[in-house]
């Protein structure tokens, strides 16, 4: 192993290397972020978990996608689970990747270096994968850590030592407090402290061990150059004055092929169906529905029924993303007649299409900016994590959504789907914010944009 970064310059085509979290949500951005890098070049090596890797793979050799790999390689490690464990179980998940993947990585940087002429310029981890830049300090290798989420977010995490000394929480993330709200800082809207991260993983179980992995990868951000995140300032104000090294570097949105119909993207764990865009060029501008929640969210039989019973209610096209997991079946009254039925859409063409009116929206950060960078309304029904909080920013700070209201039985009726769709779509007030939102978002990626600006220099920083 050499430890000299010295003797090994970096050269005018840095190779990156470039590790998300084992998740949809997660591998997205990075992989925007990665082709962006490619577009600016440098090459890649995109590291998935194995289990993951496959699926990309094959998604990719069904949907005939090739791809270049002198510019983005695709690798894998193990990330410790069997075929059959649950990975949707997150504190046994986080537990499997801190005790397997460091050594994992080691490896297969050791591998590279030993077996070809590349040598791994950088690392860009996940802040879920943050423990990479201990294994990159042994190799003489820098890194930025990439935050997947709101800065907000980003801000809660890192004042989480601060928390727990002023006894809002203790060192396993529970709450102490018989305070409904906090401030983070001044600058920033009051929180709930019902809406932290942790506390929304499913299984109560889960909260310690993934609260404790979040600590461990605070502790290694001070060994990482760069911190970034897919945000603007403009979506979170005051957030990013109180950890002023995270940079803006979003929307994180594929440039060039976002309105073509015929191209896939990289990095999805199952074949997109294209004929949504046909079946979309069909339609009137501004009339669909888009109802996707995301790569995790499942529903119960009696949920899901008066989903599909609310959106027949409309009597408006719907485009409805039903993932091939889910194991339910449609009521027998359901009509359909006014929509289409897919397993998984290329999303952010999806959204960037004239007939698209609103989104259904589990809140996941992606989404959210994915649909905010389109000036399309948000319908939200948040199921998991940080979308709980992503719900009330939404709809309470921006005022670019809805959300929906369970019964007493913690069910989402049909009449409350309906109901809500129809205030939002007729809403022309929220469709003129969510316009003027879209043009700062999208102004932060022109030349003189922020976020432009700040991933220009790192890449000039990496070419030096």
């Amino acid at each position: 192993m050499n430890r000299n970064p010295d003797k090994h310059k970096m050269s005018i085509n840095p190779t990156v290397l470039v590790l998300p979290f084992p998740a949809q949500g997660h591998v997205n951005p990075l992989m925007t972020l990665s082709e962006k890098l490619v577009q600016h070049g440098c090459k890649v090596i995109f590291v998935n978990s194995d289990i993951n890797h496959k699926r990309v793979v094959s998604s990719m050799v069904e949907q005939q996608h090739s791809i270049d790999e002198s510019k983005i390689k695709l690798v894998s490690i193990p990330d410790g689970l069997g075929p059959d464990d649950d990975r949707h179980d997150w504190g046994k998940l986080c537990d499997a990747i801190r005790s397997t993947m460091p050594s994992a990585l080691q490896k297969l940087i050791e591998d590279i270096h030993l077996n070809g002429d590349i040598r791994i310029s950088f690392i860009i981890a996940d802040f879920g994968m943050a423990w990479a830049f201990e294994v990159g300090t042994k190799f003489g290798i820098k890194g930025a850590m990439f935050f997947p989420m709101s800065a907000t977010m980003f801000a809660l995490f890192y004042n989480t030592p601060k928390l727990i000394d002023e006894g809002i929480i203790n060192s396993d993330g529970l709450i102490l407090t018989n305070k409904k709200t906090i401030r983070l800082s001044p600058n920033m809207s009051e929180m709930d402290i019902g809406t932290f991260f942790w506390l929304h993983l499913g299984d109560p179980l889960n909260t310690k061990g993934v609260f404790v992995f979040l600590g461990h990868c605070l502790r290694t951000l001070n060994l990482a150059e760069w911190w970034l995140c897919n945000t603007i300032s403009e979506l979170e104000p005051g957030v990013l004055n109180i950890v002023p090294k995270l940079l803006p570097i979003g929307p994180l949105l594929r440039s060039n092929d976002n309105t073509n119909a015929t191209t896939r993207s990289m990095g999805q764990f199952w074949e997109e169906d294209l004929s949504c865009m046909n079946w979309l060029d069909q339609q009137p501008h501004g009339s669909v529905t888009y109802v996707a929640f995301g790569s995790i969210t499942l529903f119960n039989q009696n949920q899901f029924d008066e989903l599909a019973l609310g959106l027949d209610l409309t009597n408006r096209p719907f485009l409805w993303i039903v993932r091939h997991d889910n194991k339910l079946t449609y009521p027998s009254e359901f009509q359909g007649h006014e929509g289409k039925l897919a397993e998984w859409a290329p999303q952010q063409k999806v959204l960037n299409h004239p007939a698209i009116a609103c989104f259904v929206t589990h809140c996941g950060w992606n989404s959210t900016m994915e649909g905010l960078s389109n000036g399309v309304p948000l319908l939200c029904w948040p199921y998991i994590a940080d979308q709980i909080y992503n719900k009330i920013h939404i709809c309470d700070e921006l005022k670019l959504g809805v959300g929906l209201n369970s019964d007493e039985n913690g069910l989402v009726s049909r009449w409350e789907i309906k109901k809500k769709l129809d205030q939002l779509l007729s809403d022309e007030n929220m469709r003129a914010r969510s316009i003027k939102l879209k043009e700062k978002l999208m102004d932060n990626q022109i030349d003189s944009g922020q976020s432009l600006k700040n991933l220009n220099k790192l890449v000039k920083w990496l070419k030096e």
